[in-house]
């Protein structure tokens, strides 16, 4: 048997209060229930995306994997009938989205012309975790698996039934021939 002394047992303690999730009253049941504050304000309301896959993007402006930007719009831009990109810009790693909603709206369109939906920067793991990656990474919302978000530009594709169908980390670039086939299929 195996047993912990206490130092150990405070850090994990420690650990666990800082980086789980703090619990929320209510969890959509479908992705389509999912109402988020946008980057320049007002609300995207994910049941206007019905119909179509929905490819969601945790961001952010100062990391090594920001060009993906590019790749995102040109996929939003190439399958507008049958995909919506979704970007969440997050601060969660290595404090590279440091900026307001305006720095980032303005990042965005300034160097990669961005027109595809951007959300209001959130947390995407942690105690602070929003309610949309609780879903998005929570077999118990999602129905499909468990998952944690490992760096910026993680990509999580739900299907036009509104169901989570694949999930593709973030050396997966946007235009990759895995992420293509799953969109047209």
């Amino acid at each position: 048997m195996y047993l912990m002394n206490t130092g150990t047992a405070s850090i994990l303690l420690l650990f666990s209060f800082f980086f789980k999730p703090k619990p929320q009253e209510h969890i959509p049941v479908s992705i389509y229930d999912f109402k988020v504050e946008g980057l320049t304000g007002g609300v995207i309301d994910f049941s206007a995306f019905k119909g179509r896959k929905i490819l969601i993007v945790n961001t952010a402006s100062h990391c090594g994997y920001t060009p993906q930007y590019k790749e995102l719009e040109a996929l939003h831009k190439k399958y507008a009938d049958k995909l919506v990109v979704v970007g969440f810009p997050s601060n969660n790693f290595m404090f590279q989205e440091r900026g307001s909603n305006k720095e980032i709206e303005e990042f965005c369109k300034e160097n990669y012309g961005v027109t595809f939906p951007m959300a209001a920067k959130i947390s995407v793991k942690g105690r602070k975790q929003a309610p949309i990656y609780q879903w998005l990474t929570n077999e118990k919302y999602n129905h499909y698996k468990n998952t944690s978000v490992k760096w910026n530009f993680q990509k999580y594709l739900i299907d036009e039934n509104g169901r989570l169908i694949d999930v593709f980390y973030t050396s997966t670039k946007p235009d990759d021939p895995v992420i293509i086939k799953a969109i047209e299929q």
